[in-house]
């Protein structure tokens, strides 16, 4: 493969992990929310903190969707290369709230399957 090939697949694993973590919390499956997350992510969310590892990130999602959290969309996404992986940024709607990825870094693991290595997002307001 060329880099750019390469580059591509990396790219298009990427936007999977997003598209799988999407449709999990649509879901309402926390399990599989935090299973996009390498096992060690460190997750901030603010206002709420800092949430190390899949265990923790798994149970602030399972608290946000029991708070009747849903149904979120992403709206100007960008996707930038980053070393062996990719930074999405992005604008996100829930039915409950709206905000802004300030930096999710992908990176493919070796079962070929993308996951996030970081996570920083905001929830700027209320709807």
């Amino acid at each position: 493969m060329t880099n750019t090939a390469t580059d591509n697949a990396i790219l298009n694993a990427c936007k999977k992990g997003i598209s799988d973590w999407q449709t999990a919390f649509n879901k309402q499956d926390a399990k599989g929310c935090a299973a996009q997350y390498q096992e060690n992510c460190v997750m901030t969310a603010k206002p709420f903190g800092v949430f190390e590892g899949r265990q923790a990130i798994e149970d602030f999602w399972q608290g946000i969707m029991n708070q009747g959290f849903k149904e979120v969309d992403y709206t100007q996404v960008n996707w930038e290369a980053e070393g062996e992986g990719y930074i999405l940024t992005s604008h996100w709607t829930m039915n409950k709230a709206f905000g802004i990825v300030h930096k999710e870094l992908w990176v493919v693991e070796e079962d070929g399957h993308a996951r996030l290595a970081s996570d920083e997002f905001e929830v700027q307001g209320e709807r």
